[in-house]
């Protein structure tokens, strides 16, 4: 059974928070400045002003005094942190122009980004996000680890400022051992005590084969699979790994976002932390890992921690 060697504790020195000044994207602001406090962060916010409509003749670009879109956009983010003040959070504000998604990669590279925040309405299919139809891209090509806040996350971050639970949700494969070490590192670093989920699916019609169910009692079969993905869980933590409660190792047979959401909300986990995959195609959104990733923002109660691989 592969384990994972926990390399260095999660920092997060930089953290990156886009904005597109809607109510959802407000939301994100006090969960980014409650974790600068506790990491001891810097906070960029940034707002991508969309580009100019291509013209059959090449212009210059227009100088800052004439470009109007640029000073709506900075009054907008006055007005954005008004209420939202960031105390002594070291922040800085910054307006950049271009594709959304890779003027943030740009950004990420740059400052040494370890965190982006976003926002999300959560409408099902990806139809509209936060920052328009970007957020799917921005799933699988941040650099860094993603923290998303849902619609469904309470607007003041009760559970924000100290993670008390953290839910760690696995597939097993090499994107979920990734992701594993900032769960493990978190909950040592926030004092949390750490759950370990394992969703089995329903089996497909198509997979079952005609000698599924006479070969045995199907409470017998979920005794013999639970068993196996115990045993697994238990086998993901380091052997030098010090973590200050007893984690909890759970399997549940059911469709596995919904099972991910509803197990966090009955522990009352603060953060539910994943793995995702890097894709070539980054506009697919049936791909299972970014399907399962983005159906749990939707529903979760709390912010959710995806960490490409």
């Amino acid at each position: 059974m592969e384990t994972i060697e926990l390399k260095r504790d999660v920092t997060f020195k930089n953290i990156l928070l886009a904005t597109d000044f809607s109510e959802v994207s407000r939301k994100t602001v006090p969960y980014a400045a409650a974790l600068a406090r506790r990491y001891g962060s810097k906070l960029y916010l940034v707002h991508v002003v969309p580009p100019e409509p291509r013209t059959p003749i090449p212009i210059e670009p227009l100088p800052s005094e004439l470009d109007y879109r640029r000073e709506n956009a900075e009054l907008r983010m006055k007005d954005f942190l008004r209420e939202d003040s960031l105390g002594d959070v070291p922040h800085e504000v910054l307006l950049e122009r271009g594709p959304v998604c890779g003027a943030l990669s740009e950004l990420i590279q740059r400052d040494e980004i370890e965190l982006l925040v976003i926002g999300t309405h959560g409408r099902l299919g990806l139809k509209k996000v936060i920052l328009g139809s970007v957020a799917e891209e921005l799933f699988r090509v941040a650099s860094c680890p993603v923290l998303t806040i849902g619609p469904a996350v309470p607007d003041e971050p009760t559970g924000a400022k100290e993670f008390r639970t953290i839910l760690f949700a696995t597939d097993f494969g090499p994107a979920s051992l990734h992701a594993l070490q900032y769960a493990i590192s978190l909950a040592s670093e926030s004092k949390a005590r750490l759950i370990f989920l394992h969703v089995v699916p329903p089996v497909p019609v198509v997979d079952i084969g005609p000698y599924w169910y006479p070969s045995e009692d199907l409470m017998e079969q979920q005794r013999r699979v639970r068993a196996r993905y115990m045993k697994r869980l238990k086998e993901l933590i380091p052997a030098t790994t010090d973590l200050p409660f007893d984690p909890t190792f759970l399997i549940e047979f059911d469709f596995v976002p919904d099972t991910i959401a509803k197990v966090a909300g009955q522990s009352n986990a603060d953060l539910i932390v994943m793995g995702v995959n890097q894709s070539a195609w980054t506009r697919v959104s049936t791909h299972l890992p970014w399907a399962i990733a983005h159906e749990v923002v939707c529903h979760a109660k709390c912010p959710v921690l995806t960490v490409r691989y």
